[in-house]
C-alpha cells in the first residue's frame, strides 16, 4: 500500500475539482437552494492567517453536507480590496495600489485553494473591479435620488497620519484603527447616508431573524433607541432657544444648569454676547485635540467654561440657569445640548461639584452630598411642584402632557445611531458619481455612464490640506454638468471600504450580469442568505450597514427580501500558544502555508475544527496539529482492512448508526469538534478489527469528507468504492439501530457498586437476578451474609441489601 502523501494527493484533487468545475452552482429552481456565506477577506500583504480557515472550514463542512443531501449550494469567495491598508502600503513602497491588490489576491487565492474549500470560483468577485463597483456606484445614485445621500458640514474624526476622515466606528480608544495615530477633529464637508431613517426597522426586524443573541444585543445597543421628551429652553438675553432631548422629563425641576457641545452654533453665533469669549476660544482649541472617545470617557477630569452673558430659563421652575460648554457633550449625539440634573446623574454631579453649581434632588432616596442618586427607574418625585409625590412613571407622563400643553416640548424617540459618514479623502476607493455644478448644485452622473472609473495616476498621496489626491487631477475633475452642460467639477472624495462589502452577497448570485446587479430570477431563487458566519467584530457595523442597504434595495423593488441574512453565527479567534492574541509584535503568528507544507491541508482543516468550541477563542497547539495528522494516517491505514461487502459489519452496525446521527447533528450545529471525536472513536474500533466491509468504509469516508475532503476522495478512488465520493449521497441512520442491544448494569451491595454485568436489553427482574447471581463476583460479596432484599431499577442499577 502506498504511503500517505498529502502534498501530492491534495494538489491532485484540487486540480481535478477545478478542471471539472465540481462545485459550480447553476440556477436550478427544481432543487432546494442553500446559500451559506462567509465574510470575504481583505487581501492584505501578510496573506491568509490561521484565523481565516476556521470559519471557512466550518461553513464548507455544512455546504458539502448539504450538497450530499441534494441541495443546490451557493458557496462563494471574493475580495474586499479597496481601503487604507493597501493604499498606505502602496505609498510607502512606491507601488500602485492596483498592483499591490492584484498580487495580494493571487496569494490569498493560492492559499485558499491549498485548503480545498468548495467555493464556486467562477463567481469570484473583487470590489476594486470596475464591473463590480459600477453597481456600488449605482446603489449610491439610487440613495442620492431618494434623498438618503447628502453632503453636510460636520466635525469629523481626522487621522493626521493617514490624512483621512474616519467614521466613529473606525476610531478605537481615540486612535485610528488602521495606524494607531491619535485622532483629532476637523470640520469638513462630508457625504452622509441617512441610515437613521431605517433605525426603527433595523431594530424591530431583528425579532424575526435567527441571529445568536450576542449579535442581536450588539445591534440593539448600537442603534440605541430611547424614549423621552424634546424640551425647549429659552435663552432670553439673546432671544434664542436651546433644544434638548432627555429620557427623564420627570427630573426637569432638578435641572440646575445646561451644557452645550463646544461645536454648538450658539457658541460662534453669539460670541459678541459672551463676556469671556477669550476663555471659551482657548477651551475650543484644547477640545479640538481630543477624540470622541477621550471626550466621553467617564473617568476623567471634568473640564468646561461658562458662557458668561448667556443664561437659560428652566421652564418648570422659571429660574435662570447658567449655560456651559464642556467636551463631554458631543454635537453629533442628540441636539448637542443637555439639561444637567446633578442630583441624579453622576457625571453631572461631578461637574457640579467641580464648578460649585447647585444640586437639587428630585427623586426620593440617596445622599447627594456623597454622590448622585441614580437608582431612579422607580421612586417618588420630590421638590417638583405639580408632579410632587407622583411615581416616576406617572411623573413622566404628566410632565410630557404639561410640555405639550405649553407648546415647549413633546414626546420623542431618539437613537444613538448617527448618519453614516460615507466619504473618504483618499484615492483607493470607489469614485462617488456626483458632479458639482455652480448652477445646478450636486448632480448625479447618468447611469449609462457608470462605472466612473478611478483614473490611472502616478501620485496617489493625500494632499496636506486633507483633500483627496483626485482633487489635483484637473483632467479628471474638470467635466460638464450632466443636467445643464456647463463646466463643472467631479466629486473628488471616494467611498469608504464599507461600501463594497455592504452588498457583495447579492453579486455572488449573478456576478457577470452587465444589465443589473443581479437578475430578478436569480435574486428570487437564491435570497436570502440562509446562514452567514463571521467574526464578532463585524456584528455591529458591517451587519448594520449591509442590512440598511438591503432594506433600501427592497424598498425600491430591487431585492425580494426585506432582510439579507436569515441566520448569523460567529466564531472565536485562534490565539497564540500562550493564549495571547496573535500578532507580529508578539512573535506568535502561525503561517498556514507552513502547516499545509508540513502536514497537509486536511490536517489543518481537521485541527481547526477539532481545536475546541467553534464559538469560543482557543489557543493554538503544535502537538495537537501533529495528533490530527496521526489520526488521518490511521484513517489511511484502514484501507488495508477493507474487504468486499455491501452491508455494515454486524459488530460495527450500532456504532456506525450512532456516528451518522451524531456527526450529522454536530456539523449542522457548529460542533465539528465533537463530531470529529466520534469519528475518532469509530476509527479506533475499526482499527481493532481484522477487516471492515466496503460499506463500513464508504460511510466512514462520507462522514469524514466535509472535514478532510482530499484524503477521503483519494481513499474512495483507491478502494474502488464506486464513482467519485463527491457524487455520493449523505448516509442516513436508523434510530432503532442506534440503540445498543446490550447494556452494562452496575450491581450495588448496601449502596456501593461492587461489579457490573452486561445484559441484553428487555430482561425482567428474575432474568437479571439469574445473571447477577451467576457472575463470578457475586459469591464473595455475599459470603457470610444474609440477603435481605434485591431491587432492580430496569436498565439502570441492581441493588442488593445484605446483613
Amino acid at each position: 500500500m502506498k504511503m500517505y502523501n498529502p502534498n501530492q494527493l491534495e494538489k491532485k484533487w484540487q486540480d481535478f475539482w477545478d478542471a471539472n468545475e465540481t462545485y459550480k452552482t447553476e440556477l436550478d429552481p427544481s432543487k432546494k437552494k442553500f446559500y451559506p456565506l462567509v465574510e470575504f477577506p481583505y487581501p492584505s500583504g501578510e496573506g491568509l492567517h490561521v484565523g481565516h480557515p476556521r470559519p471557512y472550514t466550518m461553513l464548507d463542512i455544512v455546504a458539502r453536507k448539504r450538497r450530499y443531501e441534494g441541495e443546490n449550494v451557493l458557496f462563494n469567495m471574493g475580495w474586499d480590496a479597496f481601503g487604507l491598508p493597501t493604499e498606505n502600503y502602496a505609498i510607502k513602497n512606491k507601488i500602485h495600489p492596483a498592483t499591490v491588490t492584484e498580487k495580494n489576491i493571487a496569494n490569498f487565492k493560492k492559499q485558499l485553494k491549498s485548503l480545498g474549500f468548495s467555493f464556486d470560483w467562477s463567481r469570484e468577485i473583487n470590489t476594486t473591479d470596475p464591473k463590480y463597483y459600477k453597481w456600488t456606484q449605482w446603489i449610491f445614485l439610487q440613495l442620492f435620488k431618494k434623498g438618503l445621500a447628502y453632503k453636510a458640514e460636520m466635525p469629523i474624526n481626522w487621522c493626521p497620519s493617514c490624512k483621512v476622515g474616519l467614521a466613529n466606528e473606525e476610531v478605537v480608544q481615540g486612535s485610528c484603527e488602521r495606524c494607531g495615530t491619535p485622532v483629532v477633529h476637523k470640520v469638513r464637508s462630508q457625504w452622509m447616508l441617512k441610515i437613521t431613517e431605517y433605525a426603527e426597522r433595523l431594530l424591530n426586524d431583528l425579532d424575526d431573524l435567527d441571529y445568536i443573541e450576542p449579535v442581536k444585543i450588539q445591534q440593539r445597543n448600537w442603534i440605541g433607541k430611547s424614549v423621552g421628551a424634546q424640551i425647549e429652553f429659552q435663552l432670553p438675553r439673546i432671544n434664542e432657544k436651546l433644544t434638548v432631548f432627555t429620557t427623564r422629563p420627570d427630573t426637569l425641576f432638578g435641572a440646575t444648569y445646561m451644557v452645550v457641545a463646544p461645536e454648538h452654533p450658539i457658541v460662534k453665533n453669539y460670541k459678541d454676547q459672551i463676556k469671556n469669549y477669550d476663555d471659551v476660544e482657548a477651551y475650543l482649541e484644547e477640545v479640538e485635540k481630543k477624540s470622541d472617545f477621550e471626550r466621553t470617557e467617564l473617568v476623567k477630569d471634568k473640564t468646561g467654561v461658562p458662557l458668561e452673558g448667556i443664561y437659560a430659563i428652566n421652564p418648570a421652575t422659571e429660574e435662570e440657569i447658567p449655560v456651559w460648554i464642556s467636551d463631554y457633550v458631543l454635537m453629533t449625539y442628540g441636539t448637542g445640548a443637555i439639561m444637567s440634573v446633578p442630583g441624579h446623574d453622576q457625571r453631572d454631579w461631578e461637574f457640579a461639584k467641580e464648578f460649585n453649581l447647585p444640586i437639587v434632588p428630585v427623586i426620593e432616596g440617596g445622599n447627594i452630598d456623597e454622590g448622585a442618586y441614580t437608582d431612579t427607574e422607580e421612586g417618588v418625585v420630590i421638590n417638583s411642584g405639580f408632579i410632587n409625590g407622583m411615581s416616576v412613571a406617572d411623573a413622566k407622563a404628566k410632565m410630557i402632557q404639561w410640555l405639550e400643553e405649553k407648546g415647549i416640548g413633546f414626546e420623542k424617540v431618539n437613537y444613538k445611531l448617527r448618519d453614516w459618514v460615507f466619504s473618504r479623502q483618499r484615492y483607493w476607493g470607489e469614485p462617488i458619481p456626483i458632479v458639482h455644478c455652480d448652477d445646478c448644485g450636486a448632480v448625479p452622473l447618468d447611469e449609462k455612464d457608470l462605472p466612473l472609473e478611478l483614473p490611472k495616476v502616478e501620485n496617489y498621496e493625500t494632499t496636506d490640506d486633507g483633500q483627496s489626491p483626485l482633487a489635483n487631477l484637473s483632467e479628471w475633475t474638470d467635466t460638464t454638468c450632466p443636467k445643464c452642460g456647463k463646466p463643472a467639477k467631479r466629486e473628488t472624495d471616494t467611498m469608504p471600504q464599507w461600501a463594497g462589502s455592504s452588498w457583495y452577497f447579492l453579486r455572488y448570485i449573478d456576478p457577470h450580469n452587465d444589465e443589473a446587479l443581479a437578475s430578478k430570477e436569480a435574486l428570487d431563487y437564491f435570497m436570502p442568505v440562509d446562514w452567514y458566519n463571521g467574526g464578532m467584530e463585524h456584528t455591529t457595523l458591517h451587519l448594520l450597514y449591509s442590512r440598511f442597504w438591503h432594506k433600501f434595495l427592497y424598498d425600491i423593488g430591487v431585492v425580494p427580501t426585506k432582510e439579507p441574512y436569515q441566520k448569523r453565527t460567529s466564531h472565536g479567534m485562534i490565539l497564540g500558544e500562550n493564549g495571547a492574541k496573535m500578532s507580529k509584535s508578539r512573535g506568535n503568528v502561525i503561517n498556514p502555508d507552513d502547516i499545509v507544507r508540513d502536514y497537509g491541508g486536511d490536517t489543518l482543516r481537521t485541527y481547526e475544527m477539532f481545536i475546541g468550541d467553534f464559538e469560543k477563542s482557543v489557543p493554538w497547539s503544535d502537538s495537537s496539529v501533529r495528533g490530527c495528522r496521526r489520526f488521518l494516517e490511521r484513517v489511511w491505514n484502514l484501507s488495508e482492512k477493507v474487504v468486499e461487502g455491501d452491508e455494515y459489519s454486524k459488530d460495527l452496525e450500532t456504532l456506525i448508526h450512532q456516528t451518522i446521527k451524531k456527526v450529522s447533528y454536530d456539523y449542522e450545529n457548529l460542533k465539528a469538534n465533537t463530531g470529529i471525536a466520534q469519528l475518532m472513536t469509530l476509527q479506533n474500533e475499526m482499527s481493532h478489527r481484522d477487516q471492515i466491509t466496503k460499506e463500513d468504509f464508504r460511510t466512514y469516508l462520507m462522514l469524514l469528507n466535509p472535514v478532510a475532503p482530499h484524503i477521503t476522495e483519494e481513499l474512495w478512488e483507491m478502494n474502488e468504492l464506486g464513482g467519485y465520493l463527491h457524487e455520493q449521497t449523505w448516509p442516513t441512520y436508523d434510530e432503532a439501530k442506534t440503540i445498543e442491544d446490550t447494556i452494562e448494569v452496575p450491581v450495588q451491595f448496601n449502596g456501593k457498586v461492587r461489579f457490573k454485568v452486561v445484559i441484553p436489553r428487555g430482561l425482567d427482574q428474575e432474568e437479571v437476578k439469574k445473571l447477577v447471581h451467576e457472575d463470578e463476583n457475586f459469591a464473595h460479596n455475599v459470603e457470610n451474609k444474609n440477603i435481605v432484599k434485591e431491587i432492580y431499577v430496569p436498565e439502570k442499577i441492581y441493588n442488593i441489601v445484605v446483613k
